[in-house]
């Protein structure tokens, strides 16, 4: 049976996405935002950086750090940390990002660490629950209980909603 609630590019079709029988699973860059493990689909994730220069956008709003140059692409930075209303990295701790594409642009999402790539059975992915941070709620397809933690599902295009908006 379906699972309607994952994102549309890790739906279970019911077609089995590996040989001889074996159970369907999706595979997620792990990351790290204010002590809480996010997963990000591996197909949307295009590059991972370390500290990278990046120029200030005047008068963007506050989540857009500015642009980077990514082999001659031009590349809009997002301070997820800001996005979510958490408080800036300390300035001693390094940052990572992680570059995604939306609507055929790429982003560069600044996140506090870089984990490994988690492949995960796509039957135990659930909603997430309602007692979960409105902020993280808005910007999460789901979530995978894992042994020691709960990894949260980004959705990216939520995530990425705010750009484009005119502040009220």
């Amino acid at each position: 049976m379906a699972n309607n609630n994952l994102p549309s590019t890790q739906r279970n079709s019911g077609v089995p996405q590996a040989f001889g029988g074996e159970r369907a699973t999706g595979q997620f860059a792990s990351i790290s935002i204010g002590g809480q493990m996010f997963g990000i689909p591996v197909l949307m994730v295009h590059d991972i950086l370390g500290p990278q220069r990046i120029t200030r956008i005047p008068l963007a709003p506050p989540e857009i750090a500015g642009s980077l140059n990514l082999r001659g692409r031009i590349v809009t930075a997002i301070h997820v940390r800001r996005r979510l209303g958490l408080d800036p990295l300390p300035i001693d701790q390094k940052s990572m990002s992680v570059v995604v594409e939306h609507h055929g642009d790429l982003y560069s999402l600044i996140v506090d660490g870089v984990g490994e790539v988690l492949t995960l059975d796509l039957d135990r992915f659930e909603p997430h629950p309602p007692t979960m941070p409105a902020r993280i709620r808005e910007i999460s397809a789901g979530i995978y209980q894992l042994k020691d933690t709960l990894l949260v599902v980004l959705d990216v295009s939520n995530l990425l909603d705010f750009i484009g908006q005119e502040p009220a």
